[in-house]
């Protein structure tokens, strides 16, 4: 139990996703010791989004879940529950038909209520990657979460051919608005779920 907690404890990971995966996706998380945090693994062709976050590589240990409220939900809703404590964390809520010109999430607490925002960097760079396709390599995504009309934590992507990596630093939230494990899940589907769209 201690060594999970000791898991969310860092101000910033790593998120690595290999790019060539035929089914799928995996996608790891390292803390400033590169050593690893969370693994998750999202299974191919599924109509509802069902996301498992281990421990390890081996998967002998779930910590996260993330799942869809609706399978024909336009916007998304995406549920995080701790797998150790049976504990709903929050959930994360794509909006939907404003996010094609510009992604935007939403933070939600455990009883469903809006406590912030994540927000990608600029207008002008987010309408560049969606018209130019080889935009994305050289303007990578970058993401702020809000809570507060403060930044809490930044999402940067940084992408090559095949491997696709967010930078995450919590280290704006002086405050520990943000519980660690709903800001991981959302780098998980920032990685996932608008990597589909490039």
């Amino acid at each position: 139990m201690q060594d999970v907690a000791e898991r969310y404890a860092h101000d910033t990971y790593t998120l690595r996703r290999k790019v060539l995966t035929l089914i799928g996706a995996k996608f790891h998380i390292y803390d400033p010791q590169d050593d690893l945090a969370l693994f998750a693994k999202l299974k191919g062709f599924k109509i509802k989004e069902d996301i498992r976050i281990y421990a390890d590589e081996l998967q002998t240990q779930e910590v996260l879940s993330i799942r869809t409220q609706s399978v024909f939900d336009i916007a998304g809703t995406y549920d995080v529950r701790d797998s150790v404590t049976g504990e709903t964390v929050g959930a994360l809520r794509r909006k939907g038909l404003k996010s094609m010109l510009r992604d935007e999430w939403l933070i939600l607490d455990a009883n469903g209520a809006e406590i912030g925002k994540i927000v990608e960097d600029s207008q002008f760079k987010a309408l560049v990657r969606r018209f130019i396709e080889a935009a994305s390599v050289f303007m990578p995504q970058k993401f702020h979460a809000e809570m507060g009309g403060q930044t809490i934590a930044t999402y940067q992507q940084n992408f090559n051919p095949f491997v696709q990596k967010i930078m995450i630093d919590f280290t704006p939230d002086t405050a520990n608005q943000l519980d660690a494990r709903l800001g991981l899940a959302a780098a998980i589907l920032l990685c996932a779920i608008e990597g589909k769209q490039r």
